[in-house]
C-alpha cells in the first residue's frame, strides 16, 4: 500500500470514509427522479475526452446533473472554513474545487450540454421537479416520460395483445 500523506491515522479514516458516489443525497434524488418514471445514467463522463464525471446523466437530452456537497464545493448557505494548521490547505482545494466546477460547467454547455446542480441540503423533491420540468421542456412534452422521450405509464401495466390461437 502507498503511503498516506494524511497528517494521522484519524484524518486518513475520515479521509477514506468520504464517498465518491452514492452518497445519500445522491441517492435519494435518483430515487426520485426514478418515482418520475426517468431512466438515466449514473456517474458517467458526459464528454468521454473532460475527465469530470456527472452523478446522474440523461444522454439523449444532453442534461447533465450534478449533486454538489455543501462543504466540497463551498455552498454560500453552509460552507464554513477550515480552522488551525491544515486551514490553507483546505481554503485552496474548495476554490479549486469551485474553479473546477465552473470549468466543467462552461465546456458542458459549449458542448450542447445542460447543467443542473443540486446542492445536497436542496429538498430532494424539490430538486426532482426541476429536473423532470427541465427535461421535459426539452423534449416538448408537459408529462414526465422516459429518457428518450416516450411518455411511460406510471402505475398501469402495459396492455399485452392478445396472442392468436
Amino acid at each position: 500500500m502507498a503511503e498516506s500523506w494524511a497528517s494521522s491515522p484519524a484524518s486518513r479514516a475520515v479521509m477514506r470514509a468520504n464517498r465518491g458516489r452514492d452518497t445519500r443525497p445522491e441517492k435519494a434524488l435518483r430515487s426520485a427522479l426514478h418515482a418520475h418514471g426517468l431512466r438515466y445514467r449514473v456517474n458517467m463522463r458526459p464528454i468521454k475526452d473532460v475527465r469530470r464525471t456527472a452523478d446522474v446523466v440523461f444522454t439523449r437530452l444532453k442534461v447533465a446533473v450534478f449533486m454538489d456537497g455543501c462543504y466540497w464545493h463551498g455552498c454560500p448557505e453552509h460552507y464554513r472554513p477550515a480552522h488551525g494548521r491544515t486551514a490553507t490547505f483546505w481554503q485552496e482545494k474548495i476554490a479549486a474545487n469551485k474553479v473546477r466546477d465552473a470549468d466543467t460547467d462552461r465546456r458542458l454547455s459549449e458542448a450542447g450540454w445542460t447543467v443542473v446542480r443540486v446542492w445536497e441540503h436542496e429538498d430532494t423533491a424539490v430538486a426532482a421537479a426541476h429536473v423532470v420540468g427541465l427535461l421535459a421542456g426539452k423534449r416538448g412534452d408537459p408529462s414526465p416520460g422516459q429518457d428518450d422521450g416516450t411518455p411511460r405509464p406510471t402505475g398501469q401495466p402495459t396492455p399485452v395483445p392478445p396472442i392468436p390461437q
